[in-house]
C-alpha cells in the first residue's frame, strides 16, 4: 500500500533522507555515535515518552532550541505511520548525535549499527561506571602505560649505546628516541590535558606530524 503524506511532511522526509545519505561515511572514533550508544539510547526513551528533556544533557545550552525544534518535527511525523516513524526517529538520532559531537569538537560521520565495538578502553570505562568502581580500570591503565614507557625506553636506551658507531646505527637510535619521547609526551598530554574529543584529536595529529620526522623538542 502506497503511503501519502502532506506537502510539509513530504518535504521534511526528503530532508531526512538527504541528511542520512550524506551521513553514511566511515567511523572515525567514539561510541556516542552508535545505535546502542548512550546518546541514541536516551533519544529513544525521549521519543517514547515525548519528553525532550531526557536528551538535553548531551548538548550545550545554546543548542537546545535546535534540538527542541528537531524533536517537535520528529514527534509530528511519527504519527504518520511506521515507515514515517522509523525515518523520523533516525533523523532525530542523527541530528542529536551530530550536535553532541560538534559540541565536543569531534567530527560527525554518521550513526553506526548496534554492536559496533567501541574498543576496550570505552568498554572498560562504561563497565566501571555501571559497577561504580574504577579501581580495576585505573590499575590496568597504569600497568599498560608503565609497560609502554619501559618497552620504548629499553629500545631507545639500547640503541643509544651504538648511536655513534655509524650513520645507520645513529638513525636507528633517532627513530627509537622519537618513538620513546613522543609516547611519553602523548601520555603526559592526555593525563594533564582537558580530556575532550577536540584535545584528543589535536594530540593525535600533533603526534603523527612529529613522528614523521620531528624530534619532540621546541
Amino acid at each position: 500500500m502506497k503511503m501519502r503524506y502532506g506537502s510539509k511532511t513530504a518535504v521534511f522526509l526528503t530532508a531526512i533522507g538527504l541528511s542520512l545519505a550524506f551521513a553514511s561515511t566511515p567511523r572515525v572514533s567514539a561510541h556516542c555515535d552508535t545505535m546502542d550508544g548512550p546518546v541514541v539510547v536516551d533519544a529513544k526513551v525521549a521519543l517514547a515518552k515525548a519528553d525532550v528533556s531526557r536528551v538535553l544533557k548531551w548538548i550545550a545550552k545554546e543548542k537546545e532550541e535546535e534540538i527542541r525544534t528537531a524533536f517537535k518535527k520528529t514527534l509530528a511525523v511519527r504519527s504518520k505511520g511506521s515507515e514515517a516513524r522509523e525515518l523520523a526517529d533516525m533523523y532525530f538520532f542523527e541530528t542529536l548525535v551530530r550536535v553532541h559531537r560538534a559540541g565536543e569538537g569531534a567530527p560527525y560521520t554518521g550513526i553506526k549499527p548496534a554492536g559496533t565495538d567501541p574498543g576496550p578502553a570505552v568498554s572498560a570505562s562504561d563497565r566501571a561506571l555501571e559497577e561504580g568502581d574504577v579501581d580495576g580500570l585505573a590499575k590496568r591503565i597504569g600497568e599498560l602505560a608503565e609497560a609502554g614507557v619501559r618497552e620504548r625506553f629499553a629500545r631507545a636506551n639500547e640503541a643509544k649505546e651504538h648511536a655513534n658507531h655509524n650513520t645507520e646505527a645513529g638513525r636507528e637510535f633517532v627513530a627509537a628516541y622519537v618513538v620513546f619521547v613522543h609516547y611519553v609526551e602523548g601520555l603526559h598530554g592526555t593525563i594533564a590535558g582537558p580530556g575532550d574529543h577536540q584535545a584528543e584529536g589535536e594530540a593525535e595529529a600533533h603526534t603523527e606530524a612529529k613522528a614523521s620526522g620531528g624530534c619532540g623538542h621546541h
